[in-house]
């Protein structure tokens, strides 16, 4: 497709950044708003799936065929280097009446003349399209399992020799068909769209259809949500679901396609990580960074406990990164615990919905491990922020067995307490990582329950003030060095003797280095940022340690001031 603008399509966000990349290149007399549209339309809008019509001019088709891949940007080719795959159908030359089809690339769905140009071309798969929903059984097959671009074959007839219901509907089925893909079980979801590869025909396990399947969808789509969409009140597998083929209109298509898109858009592509983009601002050596990822890769559960202010949630994230060797938030997702946190919360549980009833809803864990399932080639990592507030035993429960290394997978599937059924079961898939936070000075705690204990290896961050990378970091962000050099003296002086406190306080109450990372706020950071920090930061922990000895906690905060 030779486009107007010679660069990666996908860096930009949106028409308007490249309508400024087209001036700038171009210049051109007028605002390039087309030229932006079809730059954007070609990179975003175009689905696998869709179908195009090449032309030549005005009046001459060139071809039809099926966009089958995602936009590409082809630095080496000497032209054309924006690009999409396309399956063609057929190609020739064809004469059809004048259009106005002026631009590079036109969304002619909508246009009245478009079944005569398509009938002109005698489409392989008829003048028209039917659209289907077609459910499939997990416990035979299901379609988050089948790979885009692979076929399945769906029999006509169940596994008594009977024909299905409705029989008619596999007879009209046709090659191009659109059909949403639909599991029945046990999320009751649509989580694909597919094509009729392959009218009724007689496979190896009797008549049947061939599905492709063109698209996975990251974000499937609930059936109590479709039954909630006014206008689809009157649509067959909404109505009564017990069943397997259906046949939609194609409004109704649309109105689901619509959903599908809106919650399945297509997000920035992620940025590569390296491990030395992930080590800046740490103020750890390379060593002991390499030894995290390393339990963090095998063991697959970790916990990072240390003292406030040690930059836990923060080293966190950048590990996740950096084992997965790009930064992409969609893969990463955090939470905090608390004392209220329960299952229903984190894995499933019931909860009232607008008419005074209660629906069965999925907790967050049990949806992000479902999409960690969807997209077993990539690493998803979940993050629980103050894991120890939270009454584990409780939130986990029977997961605390499948969060073992060892017992992740569909083999170790088991029904979760509000299964409907003895077959509906649940799995943490192998390409999910747990890494949790612990505060070492929380004296409100309960010491973590044993058996999640020994489910997790333990990192222990401490406070970097004795690192050179730390002095060298504030002094890089216009901390004035005779400040650097106090925080440094004072802040060592006070863990010391908290550490030395072993009787109230110990080791895991010391403070940590982050308190005093500047924000980026200030073009330089003197005495009176500083004295900001022990005031009002410093000083609420220091009264907190020592609540039963004022006069400790005084004199610890005015050696600051020395």
């Amino acid at each position: 497709c030779r486009l107007r603008l010679s660069q990666n399509l996908d860096q930009f966000l949106g028409g308007t950044s490249m309508a400024s990349a087209i001036e700038k290149v171009l210049k051109p007399e007028r605002k390039p708003v087309n030229k932006a549209k079809t730059c954007f339309d070609f990179t975003y809008t175009m689905k696998i799936g869709d179908v195009v019509l090449a032309k030549k001019g005005n009046s001459t088709i060139l071809g039809i065929g099926e966009v089958i891949g995602p936009y590409e940007y082809d630095e080496a080719a000497p032209e054309h280097v924006n690009r999409r795959k396309i399956k063609w159908a057929k190609t020739g030359e064809w004469q059809v009446p004048t259009n106005s089809w002026d631009k590079t690339l036109t969304e002619i769905t909508d246009s009245p003349l478009l079944n005569n140009y398509l009938d002109i071309i005698e489409r392989p798969d008829g003048p028209r399209v039917n659209h289907w929903w077609l459910n499939a059984n997990p416990r035979v097959w299901n379609f988050t399992d089948l790979e885009v671009e692979a076929t399945q074959t769906y029999t006509s007839y169940n596994e008594k020799g009977n024909k299905r219901r409705v029989y008619k509907y596999f007879e009209e089925a046709r090659p191009g068909d659109l059909v949403i893909g639909y599991n029945s079980s046990p999320d009751k979801e649509i989580v694909a769209l597919c094509k009729i590869a392959k009218a009724l025909y007689e496979s190896e396990e009797g008549e049947s259809l061939e599905i492709r399947k063109i698209q996975a969808l990251e974000n499937p789509i609930s059936l109590k949500e479709l039954q909630s969409i006014p206008e689809l009140q009157d649509c067959e597998p909404l109505i009564n679901n017990q069943g397997s083929l259906f046949k939609l209109t194609s409004e109704q298509y649309e109105i689901i396609r619509d959903l599908v898109d809106e919650r399945n858009t297509i997000s920035p592509k992620p940025s590569p990580y390296s491990k030395e983009e992930a080590m800046k601002d740490l103020f750890i050596n390379e060593e002991k960074f390499d030894d995290f990822l390393s339990v963090l890769h095998h063991k697959k559960n970790i916990l990072l406990q240390g003292p406030p202010g040690v930059g836990k949630t923060f080293i966190a994230k950048r590990l996740a990164f950096a084992l997965m060797g790009q930064k992409d938030e969609q893969k990463v997702q955090m939470i905090q615990f608390h004392q209220s946190y329960s299952y229903e919360d984190f894995i499933q549980g019931y909860r009232p919905n607008d008419d005074g009833n209660f629906d069965l809803k999925n907790g967050i864990f049990y949806d992000f491990c479902k999409k960690a399932q969807r997209d077993k080639d990539s690493k998803y990592f979940f993050i629980i922020d103050e894991i120890n507030r939270g009454n584990l035993s409780k939130i986990f429960g029977e997961l605390m067995m499948l969060i073992e290394p060892d017992k992740r997978g569909a083999e170790y599937a088991i029904p979760l307490t509000y299964a409907q059924g003895i077959d509906e079961k649940f799995h943490i898939p192998t390409n999910l990582y747990l890494i949790g936070t612990m505060n070492t000075a929380d004296r409100s705690l309960a010491i973590v329950d044993y058996a999640l204990r020994r489910r997790f290896s333990f990192i222990d961050l401490e406070p970097c003030f004795e690192s050179p990378k730390f002095k060298e970091f504030l002094i890089g962000h216009n901390v004035e060095e005779n400040v650097v050099d106090k925080i440094i003296e004072k802040m060592n002086d006070l863990n010391r003797q908290i550490a030395k406190d072993e009787k109230n306080l110990g080791a895991g109450y010391r403070i940590g280095h982050s308190f005093f990372c500047p924000d980026g706020v200030h073009d330089t950071y003197g005495f009176s940022w500083y004295k900001r920090i022990i005031e009002h930061e410093i000083r609420p922990l220091i009264h907190e340690y020592w609540f039963d000895d004022m006069d400790k906690a005084e004199l610890a905060i005015g050696r600051f001031f020395d």
